[in-house]
């Protein structure tokens, strides 16, 4: 498989793509100075204890108050708060995890109110993000993440990831980790450890346990409540998570990002370091990897399939619906059962691709093409088993019942993926009103005569609809040559694929817009 990342780094965010032979499969938006990100670790404050819920509401410095539930404090809750009580706003000097004595472990049928009150300062980490009206979900079995291992302080666990399939290599990395681990620490065993030489593992293990002790000593001086530690930036957790041997190039159009990655990269995976290519291109990146349209077809309410069949894809509060509907496929020559089944197998490709790119998590139900043969209903269920395997969410699926329906549970942890891909109208961008579209060439020359003699402009880019671009760059002498010419400045013209119609903008040579 070829498996590609490409990141557009613009001003307000950092959008990153990931393309499997070429496909888009996930698409990833980081904002600037994101906070309450999964992974990230707070020092809370309880506010409220609801004994209805066994759980309780924690400030964070969220808008609302986070939720954390009694099943979410882990059996060591009260080693970490006595660990949290001794350091926290004293000046004492920090002990080490390894001479900290451990507290008996928690109930797993108590309650919140046997082991928290209001007002308590608690350590959490964020579980899940903020999503519609609800605010973090929380957690405090606090977790390090790296690319090969888990660090869990307060912990005396070793665990190995199921997916590392051999008995010899499970063993080898259960030894290897129990004989470099300090005491009064877990550790989760990921399988990108799968044959990792004991000297890389444990230079991994010596980084996690730094940032846990840098987070910890940060308790001395925190503001309250206050982070003390957050995850890494999107862009390197997906790195951190996904890279593998598939990976064969990873674009990006900024250097001091590409800078970034390319010294991780060196990092995590050294044999790497060359896959990462900085995009100098005039055309925008998303539009040069065939990622916008794509953006364009597979976001909206309708996403066609292969041979004329097509989804529907509604959401509401409380779920995700998808149908499957046959379209023009009906037609066929072939019986309804084999038109039932080839359908449904081509819509299982693409509802699973649509679960990973938008992000959908919950309850989503599938309303698939009814079969009345038992072994194509098996084989659509194993079809889809098949190609969940891949997803990296945790996830359940439940046969067809019989009615024809398919239940999925999958795994949220942060907003679902949500792009408008509709436009404005091309003849009254939305005002209901037409005005002359002939005289859109004589308008956008007007602007660009006012700027190049206001701003004394010596190059200057119009982007646009590439239908427009097209439109300007026709023929031997085109428009965009004889504006050149005329107003004695070098005229580019980008087309922008997400742009609507008559949408166009002026950018200087900086690549900063220009307004009237």
């Amino acid at each position: 498989m070829n498996t590609e990342l490409v990141i557009d780094v613009q001003e307000a965010e950092i959008a990153i793509a990931l393309l499997e032979n070429k496909q888009l499969v996930e698409l990833n938006k980081e904002k600037g100075n994101v906070q309450f990100s999964v992974g990230d670790i707070y020092l809370g404050k309880v506010k409220k204890i609801m004994p209805g819920l066994n759980a309780a509401f924690v400030d964070v410095g969220y808008e609302k108050d986070a939720f954390l539930h009694y099943l979410d404090l882990g059996p060591q809750f009260k080693t970490l708060q006595q660990y949290v009580q001794a350091h926290y706003a004293r000046r004492t000097k920090t002990i080490p995890v390894p001479k900290f004595k451990l507290e008996p472990d928690i109930d797993k049928n108590g309650k919140i109110t046997d082991v928290l009150s209001s007002g308590q300062a608690v350590l959490v980490q964020i579980a899940k993000e903020p999503i519609s009206t609800k605010g973090p979900r929380l957690t405090s079995e606090i977790s390090i993440a790296g690319r090969n291992l888990v660090l869990i302080p307060f912990s005396d666990k070793v665990s190995i990831s199921q997916k590392i399939s051999s008995n010899e290599e499970r063993k080898r990395l259960k030894r290897l980790m129990e004989s470099i681990i300090p005491k009064n620490y877990g550790v989760i065993v990921r399988t990108a450890a799968e044959g990792k030489k004991v000297a890389v593992l444990d230079a991994e293990l010596r980084s996690l346990i730094k940032k846990w002790e840098t987070a910890t000593e940060k308790l001395k001086t925190v503001s309250f409540p206050g982070q003390l530690a957050s995850e890494l930036k999107r862009t390197s957790a997906i790195l951190r998570d996904m890279l593998n041997g598939t990976f064969n190039s990873i674009h990006v159009n900024d250097e001091i990002v590409f800078n970034d990655i390319h010294e991780y990269i060196e990092t995590i995976a050294p044999e790497k370091e060359k896959i990462v290519k900085l995009y100098t291109g005039n055309v925008p990146i998303f539009d040069q990897f065939g990622i916008e349209k794509q953006i364009k077809s597979l976001f909206g309410k309708t996403v066609s399939i292969k041979s004329g069949a097509y989804l529907i894809i509604e959401h509401t509060e409380a779920l995700h619906v998808i149908d499957v509907n046959s379209g023009n496929r009906s037609k066929s020559g072939n019986d309804q059962e084999t038109n039932a089944l080839d359908v449904n197998l081509a819509a299982a490709d693409e509802i699973v691709r649509q679960l990973r790119l938008r992000d959908m998590g919950g309850i989503i139900v599938v309303d698939f093409i009814d079969m009345h043969q038992n072994e194509n209903r098996n084989m659509l269920f194993e079809r889809m088993k098949e190609l969940m395997s891949k997803d990296r969410a945790k996830h359940n699926i439940l046969p067809l019942s019989k009615f024809g329906l398919m239940q999925i549970t999958r795994q949220r942890v942060r907003p679902e993926m949500h792009i408008n891909t509709t436009e404005k109208c091309p003849t009254c961008k939305g005002t209901g009103e037409v005005s002359p579209t002939v005289l859109l060439d004589e308008q956008i020359e007007n602007q660009l005569s006012t700027l190049v003699t206001s701003h004394k402009l010596k190059s200057i880019t119009l982007k646009l609809h590439p239908y427009i671009a097209a439109f300007l760059n026709k023929g031997f002498v085109s428009k965009r040559m004889r504006w050149s010419f005329r107003y004695h400045c070098r005229v580019n013209v980008t087309p922008m694929s997400s742009y609507h119609f008559l949408e166009y903008h002026f950018f200087d040579s900086k690549d900063t817009e220009i307004g009237i």
